[in-house]
């Protein structure tokens, strides 16, 4: 498994980059994550809202940090899942409740660099990984 680089590594490559660049960056960063089993991916991981299929499967750790198993069958869907995790993954639910997601993810500018649609499913999948988190702090 290859770890998800973390958002500021990520955005200092993604300012560097046109348009067309920008979609091959989240592309290749989808394809680090990790492969969710295909039994995992049911109507109760589904991500609501998005355009796209998307499902999102927490795994407590041991050591009590929040692991997340994602899928999406779009492959730009499946680079802003990544980039998502890329601000909470493998925290402990505390670190993750702290973090505000929708403000890490602003330098990025999603909403003026990609579709609506693709943008879509993002606040519903920020609400399951704080609903997560909340459950475990």
């Amino acid at each position: 498994m290859t770890a998800l680089p973390p958002l500021s590594s990520i955005l200092d490559d993604y300012e560097l980059l046109d348009s067309e660049e920008r979609y091959r960056l989240l592309i290749d960063l989808g394809r680090t994550l990790e492969p969710m089993p295909e039994p995992l991916k049911t109507d109760a991981t589904k991500v609501r809202g998005c355009s796209a299929s998307v499902w999102l499967y927490p795994t407590p750790r041991e050591d009590g940090r929040l692991h997340f198993l994602a899928d999406s069958n779009a492959a730009i869907t499946k680079g802003i899942v990544a980039l998502v995790l890329s601000a909470v993954q493998d925290r402990a639910p505390r670190e993750i409740l702290a973090t505000d997601i929708p403000d890490a993810l602003e330098p990025f500018d999603l909403s003026r660099q990609l579709s609506s649609n693709r943008t879509q499913g993002i606040p519903n999948m920020i609400d399951l990984i704080r609903e997560t988190a909340e459950r475990l702090a």
